[in-house]
């Protein structure tokens, strides 16, 4: 399916200059006019605005009302529960606004789970720093840890590591005890350790039903996803997520710089067609920018841009499935014709010979935004050797930094809690801690992570995606300042415990949240065949 759209003859010829961003977003937020400015003409924002979507009510989920709480808040050494989480259940208990109640079972005073290894021994809390319970969330957050090292207290995977190690070892006294236990204090609109919880319980319980294992009355409410939620509201969730986190906003710009950089550095390359390859997870929001700096170029915009969506080329994660009826198309066609650039949109479910229609003199590039990582470690290397045999000038690939190591549903697991832990913490910080419907989206979609944990390179480092890309005849190339330069001006306006990280000795370019590790974006340029 193609869909073409060139400039309209009734629009002033310099109507570009305006950046009508919005007759793409229509109703939606304006975030996007300033990262064009920022992130290519050097302006850059202290921090962003306009929250007017947030709802007005503070997030009351972290007080949980249940007769277990109440007897782990009664017992200092409980070893379920840190410090900051007892003393919210205190408080709670003492509030003349809240009903007490009383524990119901009185030989469960206190829970304690043997063994587990991950869970501090009975004192131990008091020789570390006792968590605050507070978390700045603005520049230069006095809560974060620039050396790497974390002062949170993580008490959901402590519960939920040990309960995915019971489901593979069949120890179902262990694990029926542990539902338990994740029962009583998960909580989808908590923090983000009782949301962790949540989202952990029900991936485990889906685990546990696949395998045969019955647990009774397993899991609670179920969490929205892209693929189950209403089109506007999906368009609404991945806007007003780019504008307040640069989870994929950081990566996207500095692909779509390094497409721009390859345009304007050649002057051969001014007047050729660009044609991107799309295979990625933005459904159309990292595209608007690129545009606009193509269209403003001083060497002049490219007689045609062709965008090819290719979503089914890749195994199909987290953030890769718009819902029935989503469609970008049109907003974005719309919105070339605004800026007088001749823009058509492909659409294809592979990479095949045929599939993507080449034209002989453009410069084509492949955008693989969080799509490479799914499927087995055979299907990887079969998507890149697709990618490869397309001859492409530019390969951008950003790829979560899971750090791969121990395989296996346990180890698998850990890893991508760990990783989700990360999105729901900075999301948490992105947000203020105030809930939305676009929060919920988001945060259901990401949760998908914990169903690749049965691949064998689930959350693989950059280390290995090296190796395997040179393996299929690609050599890595160093961005750009320009790109670096679009990369920092973003990130400035975000969360201050967000980084970049670009190594002298390594081309990769990091994103960090907290000191740890969340993705990378590469570039690669294949070598030539004689």
């Amino acid at each position: 399916m193609t869909f073409e759209g060139g400039p309209d003859p009734n629009l002033s010829p310099n109507r570009h200059h305006h950046h009508h961003v919005l007759d793409w977003l229509e109703d939606s937020v304006s975030f996007l006019s300033s990262f064009l400015d920022d992130s290519y003409a050097g302006n850059t924002a202290d921090q962003i605005t306009n929250y007017e979507w947030w709802t007005q009510e503070e997030d009351q989920a972290n007080m949980i009302h249940n007769p277990l709480v109440s007897t782990l808040a009664t017992s200092n050494n409980s070893p379920l529960l840190p410090q900051a989480e007892i003393s919210k259940k205190r408080k709670l208990s003492t509030n003349p606004t809240t009903p007490n109640k009383t524990p119901t079972h009185p030989n469960r005073q206190r829970i304690a789970i043997e063994g587990d290894g991950g869970f501090e021994e009975e004192g131990e809390a008091n020789k570390k720093p006792a968590a605050t319970g507070r978390k700045g969330h603005g520049k230069g957050n006095a809560g974060s840890s620039s050396n790497g090292v974390s002062k949170e207290v993580r008490w959901a995977e402590q519960l939920l590591n040990p309960c995915a190690a019971a489901i593979e070892a069949a120890n179902i006294s262990r694990v029926r005890h542990l539902f338990c236990v994740l029962r009583e204090l998960q909580s989808f609109s908590g923090d983000a350790n009782h949301r962790l919880a949540a989202h952990g319980l029900r991936a485990l319980s889906n685990h546990t039903s696949a395998a045969g294992i019955a647990i009774p009355d397993r899991a609670g409410t179920s969490a929205a996803t892209f693929a189950t939620t209403e089109p506007k509201l999906f368009r609404s969730a991945i806007i007003k997520f780019h504008e307040v986190s640069p989870w994929f906003a950081f990566p996207s710009a500095l692909a779509n710089a390094s497409i721009l950089q390859t345009m304007t550095l050649d002057p051969s390359r001014h007047a050729r067609s660009l044609h991107v390859v799309d295979i990625g997870v933005s459904h159309g929001v990292q595209w608007p920018t690129l545009l606009d700096a193509l269209a403003r170029n001083p060497g002049g915009a490219p007689k045609l841009v062709r965008l090819a969506v290719a979503g089914g080329a890749a195994p199909p994660g987290p953030f890769s499935v718009a819902p029935p009826g989503y469609d970008f198309q049109s907003h974005l066609l719309r919105y070339a014709r605004s800026i007088d650039l001749n823009l058509r949109i492909d659409h294809t479910e592979d990479l095949g010979a045929g599939s993507v229609a080449l034209t002989v003199g453009e410069t084509l590039v492949v955008c693989v935004q969080f799509r490479a990582g799914h499927g087995s470690a055979d299907d990887r290397t079969a998507f890149l050797r697709s990618i490869r045999e397309l001859e492409p000038d530019l390969v951008v690939l950003s790829e979560i930094d899971g750090g791969g190591g121990e395989v296996g549903f346990p180890a698998g697991f850990a890893r991508n809690a760990e990783l989700l832990w990360r999105f729901l913490d900075s999301t948490s910080a992105a947000f203020k801690g105030r809930e939305s419907a676009e929060r919920r989206v988001m945060e259901g979609e990401a949760a998908r992570f914990l169903e690749t944990t049965a691949e064998a390179a689930a959350a693989e480092g950059r280390d290995l995606w090296r190796e395997r890309m040179a393996a299929v005849g690609f050599r890595e190339e160093a961005f750009g300042e320009e790109a670096l330069d679009a990369g920092r001006a973003l990130l400035r306006k975000y969360d201050g415990n967000w980084e970049m990280r670009a190594a002298p000795a390594e081309a990769a370019v990091g994103l960090w949240w907290k000191g740890h590790p969340v993705s990378f974006c590469s570039l690669w340029k294949p070598h030539r065949r004689n």
